[in-house]
């Protein structure tokens, strides 16, 4: 298929080259915004020529407005005359289940087209309207997965108020940022201690799968600092990789530690280094960041509830204030197939936040 071309570019090619002219030819000038967001790696900048093997391709969403009839007669418009392939790639998209594939076909393209709107496609794939407003029951329902894939991707033509929309989701607002800070901060302080524990009796494995979850919720902390969405697991390490942070080689070296003396040393390292991350925002009074017992016991911990309860302390909203520190949906659960799901995870927040 020649030089591979990210999927972003590819899309906005698509729409201007090949979409664009279809509608024109059929439609004339009609008020519409055409996008590349949502759910795909190239959404986030990730995809590589190994992306193009499925859900990959010359797609976009092409938005009308809402008492614009024609969505399905343009469906069948581009299914008839979109060119077979578009830069050596198919335009036919098959499915196979979940995941679909690009194909070739002598017939019909089942494009990647979706002619919608915008308030159908925010209510599927968020579950509100962030031009209505975004309340703090609706930042804490959505994954940061899904926060970073309506915020980030491409807006080619733009006639419908999808900018200003997206412009609502760029960042939590300070409350609510504080919040879910402090819950990130309060997950590393429930098994800060275990990775001595459990070495101490000799359980080395368990050591480091402490480690490793703590290593985990330590990137999606310092991600959530720089003010960046954490991805989802497969595109965590990727986007960390992008930030200019010292403690980085002390988190690489945790996970390649063999005893838990080791690991622990690396992690006090991080600890100190991500909690003067937290000191340099100025969202709190300084907090000492510098590691101590665990109590009477023999393992160097951070203490990170510290963090979590001056953050809290410094919210205004009193509601906010007073919810449990379990967090945003994906703080407390981690299901593919609950964070999926709008319906499924708002039933899930609103069960610990209304």
């Amino acid at each position: 298929m020649g030089t591979f071309i990210p999927g972003v570019e590819l899309s906005r090619r698509f729409y201007v080259e090949a979409v664009l002219p279809v509608v024109h030819a059929h439609c004339g000038e009609i008020p519409h915004t055409a996008a590349r967001i949502g759910p795909g790696s190239e959404v986030l900048g990730f995809d590589t020529a190994r992306s193009a093997d499925h859900d990959w391709g010359p797609r976009l969403q092409l938005f009308l407005q809402p008492q614009d009839q024609r969505a399905q007669d343009i469906v069948s418009m581009l299914s008839e005359e979109l060119p077979k392939t578009f830069y050596g790639y198919p335009t036919n998209l098959s499915s196979a289940g979940r995941v679909r594939f690009m194909e070739f076909t002598d017939g019909p393209v089942s494009h990647g087209v979706d002619v919608t709107t915008l308030d159908a496609w925010f209510d599927g794939h968020l579950g509100f309207d962030p031009r209505s407003g975004v309340s703090p029951f609706d930042w804490l329902a959505t994954p940061t997965q899904v926060l970073a894939e309506v915020t980030a991707g491409a807006v080619f033509h733009d006639e419908l108020g999808l900018t200003h929309a997206r412009s609502a989701l760029d960042w939590y607002p300070e409350d609510v940022w504080r919040y879910v800070l402090a819950c990130q901060w309060q997950r590393v302080s429930e098994e800060e201690a275990f990775v001595g524990r459990c070495g101490e009796v000799g359980d080395e494995l368990g050591s480091a799968v402490v480690a490793a979850r703590l290593v985990r919720d330590l990137m999606r902390l310092t991600l959530l600092m720089y003010r960046r969405y954490p991805p989802y697991s497969k595109w965590l390490g990727s986007a960390f990789a992008r930030l200019d942070f010292a403690a980085t080689p002390s988190l690489t070296a945790t996970l390649t530690a063999t005893t838990w003396h080791d690991r622990e040393n690396h992690l006090a390292k991080a600890y100190t280094a991500i909690g003067q991350l937290h000191n340099d925002l100025g969202l709190t009074a300084p907090v000492d960041p510098s590691t101590r017992s665990y109590h009477d016991r023999p393992f160097q911990v951070l203490h990170a509830e510290r963090f979590s309860q001056a953050l809290i302390a410094g919210i205004a909203d009193p509601e906010l204030r007073a919810l449990p520190l379990t967090g945003a949906i994906d703080q407390f659960a981690d299901s593919t197939d609950l964070l999926g799901n709008r319906e499924r995870r708002r039933a899930a927040a609103a069960a610990l936040t209304v």
